[in-house]
């Protein structure tokens, strides 16, 4: 007798880059995956791509050995009916289009079980707004990867107003259980990665449209300083490290020039009235015991070191060719 597998079932709508992507990185979490498209053929040419660029992972040293072979046996092409029957996730990723995501969400919810949780990669809509079109909205929320899937650790996890707060672990737990790690949002307008993200995409134009520094220039100034440190910290905790009265004096020089575009925070106002100036007084956005500041401060020295170690082993990025004439000396 066939023994049935025991895996979760999940189910992805969508099998382009970034949905073949969260194929695969459920598959090797050890889910059985059904992927579905516009139609079967699409969804099969995609399975097998999947497979191919598994094959090609290994031997770059980004998946395991064997993700071929399990994406292989756990990932199947199906249409989106069969694919959503049964399955206890699903996860749209579908273009970013409402009128797209509308229709396939209406399909998806009136074939899916009724306690099948669903999910949209949405990257800028509002998911109340796509909610309109689910059968069941209550379980349904924004859990929201970032390009390209399979690398990149973080993912949003978006509820809206009518989303069962009660199914939010479940999602986080499969969500971890591919390695990738969670934050929960609320549902507004870019979310947050993409609110911060083209805030300093924005500015980032400005500079250039002033004369201030080229593209190049700024890419070079981001990834080395402020950038170099965002993998290790995020805003918050860097502020509390530099020390807010600094940041408040920084604001202040700003506001000479810019004096709306750079306005005070009020929250940073508030604390620095307060005395709560980050790690130096063990109190901040943080809050950093003062006593663990030497530890913070040491880690944050090694950090750095390897972190320039990783981009010394790995080189500059074939961005332009500039880059390797400088490697080649």
């Amino acid at each position: 007798m066939t023994e049935l597998s025991t895996r979760p079932v999940y189910a992805v709508v969508g099998s382009g880059y970034m949905g073949g992507g969260i194929a695969q990185v459920l598959a090797l979490s050890g889910a059985d995956v059904r992927i579905a498209d516009i139609d079967i053929d699409v969804a099969r040419a995609s399975r097998e791509r999947l497979i191919t660029e598994a094959t090609q992972f290994v031997a770059d040293g980004l998946f395991p050995a064997g993700a071929p072979e399990q994406i292989a046996e756990r990932i199947t092409a199906a249409t989106i009916e069969d694919a959503v029957a049964g399955a206890s996730f699903i996860e749209e990723a579908v273009p970013e289009k409402i009128e797209i995501k509308h229709a396939t969400l209406k399909r998806i919810s009136e074939a899916a079980s009724p306690d099948a949780i669903i999910g949209s990669n949405t990257s800028t809509i509002l998911i109340a707004r796509l909610a309109e079109a689910v059968v069941g909205p209550e379980r349904f929320l924004g859990v929201h990867f970032s390009n390209p899937s399979p690398f990149i650790p973080g993912v949003e996890l978006i509820p809206h107003p009518g989303t069962d707060e009660a199914i939010l672990p479940a999602v986080e737990a499969l969500v971890q259980a591919t390695g990738k790690e969670t934050a929960r949002v609320k549902d507004a307008t870019g979310f947050v990665l993409n609110r911060l993200q083209y805030a300093l995409f924005h500015e980032a134009t400005q500079l250039v449209e002033e004369g201030v520094a080229t593209p190049d220039d700024i890419d070079t100034i981001v990834r080395t300083t402020f950038g170099f440190r965002l993998p290790f910290f995020g805003p918050f905790a860097i502020a509390d490290m530099a020390g807010l009265d600094v940041y408040s004096f920084c604001y202040a020089s700003l506001q000479t020039e810019f004096p709306e575009r750079f306005a005070t925070p009020k929250m940073l106002d508030d604390l620095v009235s307060a005395g709560k100036l980050g790690t130096k007084t063990g109190a901040g956005f943080l809050d950093v015991p003062a006593d663990r500041t030497p530890e913070l401060i040491a880690y944050r020295n090694r950090a750095y070191v390897k972190m320039q170690q990783l981009i010394d082993e790995l080189g500059p990025a074939p961005i332009h060719p500039a880059h390797t004439d400088r490697a080649d000396g």
